[in-house]
């Protein structure tokens, strides 16, 4: 008797959404972002400085830890933007926003001494990919027909129903 083994299907490999993949790009963005500013904690010095009131060389005021505030939000506000937005509007924010953060995270290894260029560069640099990639997303997001978007948000209004 011989037994036949069916192969097995190959695994889904659906395209994803341009905008899943920006808001899951944001995401990690924002989860590395923040983990880099909990890891620099562990850098001597730096509680210490916070507590005197220093952040770098910057005194810690109400206006400063709102732009700090401003910076860390753009992150979680684009991972909801990128899923809502039409697709106009969604890509040139996109790319607006991935654009502006690029220098703010070069800046974050200002003033940085060498013992610290391999944290810093493995840091930036993936904020920097990243960046990139959500750069090179936007800006190749597929043009699609009136028609089509019709059909798919008609299609998307039905299966909620």
């Amino acid at each position: 008797m011989t037994t036949s083994i069916s192969p097995k299907p190959p695994l889904d490999s659906a395209p994803m959404s341009v905008r899943a993949k920006l808001a899951a790009a944001w995401t990690s963005f924002m989860f590395l972002y923040v983990y880099v500013d909990v890891l620099n904690f562990y850098k001597p010095g730096v509680v210490d400085g916070i507590l005197d009131g220093l952040v770098w060389r910057f005194d810690i005021s109400a206006t400063l830890l709102t732009i700090f505030l401003v910076t860390v939000s753009l992150p979680a506000v684009m991972v909801v933007l990128s899923t809502t937005l039409p697709a106009r509007v969604n890509r040139t924010l996109n790319l607006v926003v991935a654009a502006l953060l690029i220098p703010y995270s070069i800046f974050n290894a200002a003033g940085s001494t060498w013992e610290w260029a391999v944290f810093y560069a493995i840091s930036i640099g993936v904020e920097l990919l990243i960046l990139a990639f959500i750069l090179r997303t936007a800006w190749t997001w597929p043009r699609g027909t009136a028609t089509s978007d019709t059909s798919a948000a008609a299609a998307g209004q039905l299966a909620r129903h």
